[in-house]
This record gives structure tokens, C-alpha cells and sequence, in this order.
């Protein structure tokens, strides 16, 4: 059953009660960097300790930045009377401070390697930003093969540490969105010739904690073409 999602805030919303107890992740239903702390929420079955508040960043309120997150980004997360950000930071934060299952493994190697497919997830999200400058195709292909060699590591399972974990979560909001506007815009499947890739996408597909999480395919078009595609439109 979809979950009902709550209205974004605008420049016209009143803020909710800042500073009583609640706990709140302020995010934007768009941004894949907030997308990472919502599934790590979900997955953790924190819906209701956790409160969603969607931010509309193209009409920001003005009480987000003067009285929540001086920052002015999403997501943020408002807990115990302090309020913290950066995505990574956060899903590790959720996971320490906040019960049930873990998202990080306890498998040295794991863990080892965990850290080094982080240290390279900044570097694979510019590189797909920046394709959309050239040729899109050509361009994000080895980051896409890198991908698709990271899977081939554990053989326990179908996700990037064979078990579902935080560089899942660290990594799909951007695939998600590449996966989309390279097929409808550019006529090309990322998964093609890449089965580890493709058996990836299907299984993280079939987590609930990130599906309630995505959004509309065409939406996700629109907004690139809007943003970084203006030759697209």
C-alpha cells in the first residue's frame, strides 16, 4: 500500500513545532542525496519515530534557513535538540542512534571494502553529472562498469557487499535517476552487457524501504531536462 506522502513547505508554511521532541528529517521528495537518509529510515522501520518534512527548494521557507538548518540544503535531521546534516553523515548517524536492522556489515572485508566503495561515491555521482555536458552514453560508461565490477566482489548475495548496506542506499538514488533519463533521452540501457548491474537494480527494486521512496519517472525527466538538458527540451 503507498504511503501517503505529506506536502512539501513552501515559503508560505508555517514552521512545524521546532525543538519539542519530535524528531524530523526535512528532505525534498527530488533529491537523491535526501532520498539516502529516507531509505535508511524506512528500511530501519522508523516511520514512526522519524518525521518526514518535505522542504520545496525552488520556494524554500525562509524559518528553514534561519531557524533549523543554516545550510539551507536537504536533508537535514532535527534530534535530541540539535539539528545535523550531510547525507553519508546522516545514514550512518540514523543507523548508530536509532533501532532496528542494521544497515553495516560486520564482515571485515565488508567493511574494508564498504569504505572504499564510499570514498568513491562523490566522484561517481560528479562524473555522471558532468556527461550531461557531452556525450551522456559514452561518457558515463565506466562508471557503469565500475559498477558493475564492485558487484562481482561478494557472491552472497546481489547487492554491492552481497547483503543489503549502507552503499546501496549510497548509490541507487543516482543510478535510479541515470537509469531513467538515459533511456528515455539518450535510447540506451545501462544494464545492457552488464547482468550484475541489471540483477542489482531488480532486487533493490523489490526492497520496499527504497521503492516508497522513489518518484515518477517522468517527473525525474522533467527535471533534467529543466536543469541539465536544456538542449533536450
Amino acid at each position: 500500500m503507498a504511503t501517503v506522502r505529506p506536502p512539501p513547505l513552501t515559503s508560505t508554511s508555517d514552521p512545524p513545532p521546532l525543538f519539542d521532541g519530535t524528531t524530523r528529517l526535512y528532505t525534498n521528495y527530488n533529491c537523491p542525496y535526501a532520498q539516502r537518509v529516507w531509505i535508511t529510515r524506512n528500511y530501519k522501520g522508523l516511520q514512526d519515530k522519524i518525521q518526514l518534512v518535505p522542504i520545496d527548494l525552488q520556494n524554500r521557507p525562509a524559518w528553514y534557513k534561519e531557524k533549523v538548518y543554516p545550510e539551507n540544503k536537504v536533508p537535514s535531521l532535527e534530534h535530541n535538540g540539535k539539528v545535523l546534516g550531510e547525507s553519508l553523515d546522516l545514514i550512518k548517524y540514523v543507523d548508530a542512534n536509532f533501532e532496528g536492522p542494521s544497515i553495516f556489515p560486520n564482515d571485515p572485508s565488508k567493511k574494508e571494502f564498504g569504505e572504499e566503495l564510499i570514498s568513491q561515491v562523490d566522484t561517481f555521482t560528479r562524473n555522471l553529472f558532468t556527461s550531461l555536458k557531452g556525450d551522456a552514453v559514452q561518457q558515463t560508461s565506466p562508471s557503469f562498469e565500475f559498477l558493475e565490477n564492485a558487484l562481482g566482489k561478494f557472491d552472497d548475495g546481489p547487492f554491492l557487499l552481497g547483503q543489503f548496506s549502507w552503499v546501496d542506499i549510497a548509490y541507487i538514488p543516482f543510478v535510479e535517476r541515470f537509469h531513467i533519463v538515459l533511456a528515455e533521452v539518450f535510447k540506451h540501457d545501462i544494464t545492457e552487457g552488464r547482468p550484475k548491474l541489471a540483477a542489482w537494480i531488480e532486487e533493490v527494486n523489490k526492497i520496499d524501504a527504497y521503492t516508497q521512496t522513489r518518484i515518477d519517472p517522468k517527473e525525474i525527466v522533467d527535471i533534467f531536462k529543466s536543469r541539465f538538458l536544456p538542449q533536450q527540451q
